[in-house]
């Protein structure tokens, strides 16, 4: 071998071993679905900066599969749950919420969607259990002394394992119910008279009776729900640490918070410097379609195409919902691509192809994509925004009618009700946000802002967690808030206070003029008898 690539070895073993020298080991506790999908891309990020990067899964994980060919280590722990049972529980919840929750009235609606999260939250302890009394994983996790754990709070067991093994604690989530994490475990401050709480569908621009909804949402989030859930939690947590805790407590150990939403498509309110916003940080530019699909998509012509899903977990559509969309898109000129799974609605037309998968990404991407009919899940309008595509959404649960609702109020989406919408319904949608232009100005102008920033939505949240490893920690950003009770917090006592010390001082003077007013009637009177 000559001296030169002896002396390129040599350079690239040096670079390799000096490059890595700040190079940490992550921890990751994921959830499933669209969840693992954002943390999945964080993860590769970080293993492609030279990091070592272990993820639990269970035996009953639904998406992260351990047998793939990946640069990410997988742990795997045995579970009592089974894989069938694990992803029971997520299709009944989504089952439950998309086609029984009754949304007419507010009270039931939110006892019946309490009750779908239990068992999901449930399902979590009993997957958090099987890995901490599992003594055999947990002294192989504590002996590989990770420098960071990174989890998303919608699939709590995260921060107890964090507090377990000594390591800082960073945060991935889109969002709690009623943003109770990020307001209280966090200290976020979140005025409700400007700041609509997650599931309330409201913008930043309330009348006074919608500030009123916002308020009970808030009271509701605040003091009842998932509070009877929370105590089981709160008991086996101080049963691993040996010390009274709750799971709040160690939420607020959080050292980051990633919070996967940006200004393009979030409203405007307060953060604190251990919050970042990295919305689309999971969005790419389109790559080639397949061969059959691209020839369906230039047969489209002038008229272009519409792409259209409703996500991954529903796949058990009504026929007679099918048929009524079926029917709409039939008369619309555009080509439609359906990511559809069940039996072929009776009303399709000869300008739609349904397929099980579609790359969403890429057909958002492509010139010829007109709009996008999506259920409102975060990933998918991000991408919409990210290639400036206006949406038709028809929300099914959780935060997706919010979602919409954020799209209608920056003008790049019209809303369709799945429940009760007609093909007209659903027809006029589309012809509103394909032939009106301001749709598509506004998506663009979304595109715009989401491109625009300094440092690009992944390299922030890669940059944020090597920073909590590199420091140990982020305590020095978290506010005071988190050693302050609600009363201090609000500055109750002080206003408690304040006010107190206003009466004494009316009462004195009170007393001082009530005593001179004697005391001169008493030398009134002694005048007049002299």
């Amino acid at each position: 071998m000559s001296r030169k690539w002896i002396s390129t070895l040599l350079l690239l073993e040096l670079g390799y071993y000096f490059g890595c020298g700040s190079c940490g080991k992550v921890l990751v506790w994921p959830t499933e679905y669209s969840h693992w999908i954002n943390i999945k891309t964080i993860i590769e990020e970080l293993i492609q900066r030279g990091h070592e990067v272990v993820v639990l899964t269970s035996s009953a994980s639904i998406l992260v599969d351990p047998n793939k060919t990946s640069t990410i280590k997988f742990e795997m722990y045995p579970t009592s749950l089974s894989k069938d049972d694990f992803e029971g529980i997520f299709k009944k919840l989504i089952s439950s919420w998309t086609y029984d929750m009754p949304k007419q009235s507010l009270f039931t609606y939110f006892s019946k969607m309490q009750d779908a999260l239990w068992e999901y939250f449930d399902s979590f302890q009993q997957l958090c259990k099987d890995v901490v009394f599992n003594k055999k994983l947990m002294k192989k996790l504590q002996e590989s002394r990770f420098d960071v754990v990174l989890a998303d709070p919608v699939g709590p067991c995260g921060e107890l394992l964090a507090e377990v093994l000594k390591a800082p604690l960073v945060y991935s989530l889109r969002f709690s119910f009623g943003s109770k994490h990020e307001k209280y475990a966090g200290g976020l401050p979140l005025p409700p008279s400007y700041v609509p709480v997650v599931l309330s569908q409201l913008t930043d621009h309330m009348t006074f009776m919608e500030r009123v909804k916002n308020m009970i949402y808030v009271l509701y989030f605040d003091f009842w729900s998932h509070k009877l859930n929370e105590k089981k939690w709160d008991q086996f947590c101080s049963e691993v640490l040996g010390r009274p805790s709750t799971l709040s407590e160690l939420r607020g150990n959080a050292d980051f918070w990633l919070i996967r939403t940006y200004w393009d498509f979030q409203f405007p309110h307060p953060i604190l410097p251990n919050f970042e916003f990295v919305g689309g940080l999971h969005c790419k530019p389109a790559k080639p379609l397949p061969k059959e699909m691209e020839e369906f998509v230039q047969s489209s012509g002038e008229n272009g195409i519409v792409v259209f899903t409703l996500g991954s977990m529903v796949s058990n559509m009504p026929e007679e919902r099918a048929n009524v969309i079926a029917s709409a898109l039939s008369r619309i000129p555009q080509k439609v691509i359906w990511r559809f799974e069940g039996k072929k609605p009776e009303t399709l037309g000869a300008n739609t192809q349904l397929y099980k998968w579609i790359p969403q990404n890429d057909l958002l991407g492509h010139p010829k994509t007109k709009a996008f009919i999506t259920h409102g899940g975060t990933n998918g309008i991000y991408e919409a925004i990210y290639h400036g595509v206006p949406m038709v959404g028809i929300p099914l649960f959780l935060d997706q009618p919010d979602n919409i609702a954020h799209m209608q109020a920056k003008g790049a989406a019209v809303r369709v009700d799945f429940e009760t919408m007609s093909s007209s319904d659903l027809l006029n949608a589309l012809k509103t946000v394909i032939n009106d232009p301001s749709y598509k100005e506004k998506a663009m102008k979304l595109r715009a802002i989401q491109r625009d920033q300094p440092v690009k939505p992944l390299d922030r949240a890669a940059f944020w967690i090597e920073f909590v490893m590199r420091h140990k920690g982020a305590k020095h950003l978290r506010p005071a808030s988190h050693g302050l009770t609600l009363l201090q917090y609000h500055s109750l006592d002080v206003i408690g206070f304040l006010l107190a010390c206003v009466a004494a001082a009316l009462w004195l003077i009170t007393q001082c003029c009530l005593c001179c007013c004697r005391l001169f009637s008493k030398a009134g009177k002694k005048e007049k008898r002299h």
